[in-house]
């Protein structure tokens, strides 16, 4: 096990799916891993893996909800008080909203930023300071495949995703001189809770103008991921880039999903928005 970083760790939206599956991997591998969820009990925190007595990691679940800016700092609080620092981040808490752009009103738009997006911001200003002091760290986002290639009906959880990864490059370039290092991971359809708690605008129903289209768009969307691949190939690209001292800006994980964003880059934007308007 490499330590450029250090051994505690904190990742968000740990309770279920790709948190989860990180945590216990990383647990097993001797990280003091802190994972979070809105469920938690306050104040408390709850071990829910106990690895082989040669190890000596752990995974802790601690109370956090992202989308409050108190909530970030007292989990914060917690870990610090725990163990003294915090040496890795690894943002990845998410949710999705399904509906057309018109459908979409401005309050469900918020609160898809206010998770995907603002949630990433909280925890990096909360913990950057940390960080910096120590003179190293790692901050990891759990982007996605839909935050380079749009998806219909998916419009918001692209934006936000979008957004993500503009933040990404840019606080790669700044925390850099401090020692801090930041990498985003791009899964594509992944086989987790996700697909069942994905919320959908008020507005898309049987009276929208995009009714048709929109339930043929994400009965395309719920296949792909009941079909797709589990978390391993995110947990597997997670632990490649905590075990490298330079690693790079993004990882997109799983060898078809590589496939996609190498002809993005390559091929016309008009024939990108064909096949997509024509696989959604």
């Amino acid at each position: 096990m490499n330590t450029y970083y250090g051994k505690v760790v904190l990742i968000t939206g740990a309770s279920s799916g790709i948190g989860k599956a990180i945590g216990k991997a990383l647990a097993n591998q001797g990280y003091k891993v802190y994972g979070t969820s809105r469920n938690a009990k306050a104040g408390t925190y709850d071990e829910i893996i106990l690895p082989t007595d040669n190890c000596n990691g752990f995974l802790r679940m601690i109370k956090l909800d992202v989308c409050l800016e108190e909530s970030a700092k007292n989990a914060v609080d917690i870990v610090l008080k725990e163990e003294g620092t915090i040496d890795i981040l690894i943002n990845n808490a998410g949710m999705g909203i399904a509906g057309s752009v018109e459908d979409t009103t401005v309050e469900e738009s918020y609160k898809q930023f206010n998770t995907n997006f603002f949630g990433v911001l909280r925890m990096c200003r909360t913990i950057l300071p940390v960080m910096r002091n120590n003179k190293k760290g790692l901050i990891i986002n759990i982007s996605s495949v839909a935050g380079l290639i749009a998806i219909p009906f998916q419009s918001m959880y692209s934006s936000s995703k979008y957004a993500v990864e503009a933040l990404t490059e840019a606080l790669r370039i700044e925390v850099k001189p401090f020692g801090i290092n930041v990498s985003m991971v791009e899964p594509g359809d992944t086989k987790t809770g996700f697909t069942e708690k994905r919320l959908y605008a008020a507005g898309a129903n049987k009276d929208s103008a995009y009714s048709a289209k929109f339930k043929k768009s994400i009965n395309a969307m719920v296949e792909s991921e009941l079909n797709g691949p589990g978390p391993e190939k995110i947990v597997q690209s997670v632990i490649r880039i905590i075990n490298m001292k330079n690693p790079p800006i993004r990882i997109t994980a799983g060898f078809s999903y590589k496939v996609i964003v190498f002809l993005k880059r390559i091929l016309p934007a008009r024939l990108v928005s064909y096949i997509v308007s024509k696989i959604y």
